[in-house]
């Protein structure tokens, strides 16, 4: 990933750690929920082994959980030296309340469809046949994972936007990017198998997430008392 050229030294030593500790928590966290809960389920269903798979897991997910408790105390320090992760100094600004009030409610509804997507990947998830194979069973909790992941991130931005803080603009439009990217595949697909349904879900989505992307942009430069 290209770094951004304006950081200062010590924001690029803490960027380039937080990298470094990315790739074993994604490691960790891919690898340990499929084992973990496909272990489970083949020891519950089929042979008392799965159980030795998940501890295996668990072991794996704790790898991958350490290493993002070690990413987020290095986030931290990053944030000390990072202007948008501090109050605005425009907050006293109405412009700068009402936009960071308006990226609150857009992170909220990032929250509430990252959760939608969880439950509606748990409950395709029987079509799928997933619950009566362990193999499917611990993909289909990594999928939902995902989603849920992107729920608990947005949710903490919440709070920082209500105090104004730009940090949690960037963050909800970074998140919205992925659904962008996914949707974009969805999309892309619908056509190629001339589906009308994921066409149309994808085209809606994307122009969900591409207007919340821009007005999360604006609002960020507002909340910073930037022109817009």
């Amino acid at each position: 990933m290209r770094l951004d050229p304006n950081l200062t030294p010590v924001q690029r030593e803490l960027v380039l750690k937080i990298q470094a500790k990315a790739k074993p928590m994604a490691y960790g966290m891919v690898l340990g929920i499929p084992f973990t809960f496909g272990g489970v389920h083949y020891g519950i269903t089929r042979q008392p082994v799965g159980f030795a798979a998940a501890l295996a897991g668990l072991a794996l997910l704790a790898f991958g959980v350490f290493s993002l408790l070690q990413m987020q105390a290095l986030k931290r320090q990053l944030r000390l030296i990072t202007a948008d992760a501090w109050r605005s100094p425009a907050a006293h600004l109405p412009g700068a309340r009402k936009a960071a009030t308006q990226a609150a409610y857009l992170n909220g509804l990032l929250v509430l469809l990252s959760l939608a997507a969880t439950g509606y990947l748990l409950h395709k998830g029987a079509g799928w046949g997933a619950y009566g194979n362990s193999f499917g069973f611990g993909a289909l909790m990594l999928g939902a994972a995902l989603p849920f992941g992107m729920a608990l991130a947005a949710a903490t931005t919440v709070p920082q936007l209500l105090r104004v803080v730009p940090a949690g603009a960037r963050v909800g439009r970074s998140l919205y990017s992925i659904i962008f990217v996914l949707a974009t595949t969805v999309t892309g697909e619908g056509i190629k198998g001339h589906a009308a349904g994921p066409v149309l879900a994808g085209a809606c989505t994307l122009l969900v997430c591409g207007g919340a992307m821009s007005l999360l942009g604006k609002a960020a430069r507002r909340m910073r008392g930037e022109s817009v």
